[in-house]
């Protein structure tokens, strides 16, 4: 196996890693994690295990906007072999009920 193909596959199983620890992050107003609601947009690994996660919340007046943001950092950080995490927070495009999961629509009702 090459070098570059043992990264690609390490940069792939880190990326599920992160994912599965963005889903135990949760709005402390909503029941559902914050990547069913649909606030991740994006989640980059980048070389030597330096995770970047491009986020929004619920409406810019969110009452857990410094919370969430810091859990997340955390939840990612408690991973084995990364090394750092830079989570940045958006309005871009900005939040609706249509960014969230069949799942989430279902837990709460929508559907």
């Amino acid at each position: 196996m090459s070098q570059q193909t043992e990264n690609k596959e390490t940069e792939v199983s880190l990326r599920d890693k992160v994912l599965e620890a963005l889903k135990t992050v949760y709005d402390p107003e909503i029941p559902v994690d914050i990547y069913e609601l649909g606030l991740i947009y994006e989640i980059s690994v980048h070389p030597v295990n330096n995770v970047y996660i491009l986020m929004t919340l619920t409406s810019p007046n969110c009452p857990a906007a410094e919370s969430i943001p810091t859990e997340v950092e955390q939840s990612v950080k408690k991973i084995e072999g990364v090394n750092d995490v830079n989570v940045e927070i958006t309005f871009d495009p900005p939040y609706s009920q249509e960014m969230m999961s069949e799942a989430a629509k279902l837990e709460l009702g929508f559907l």
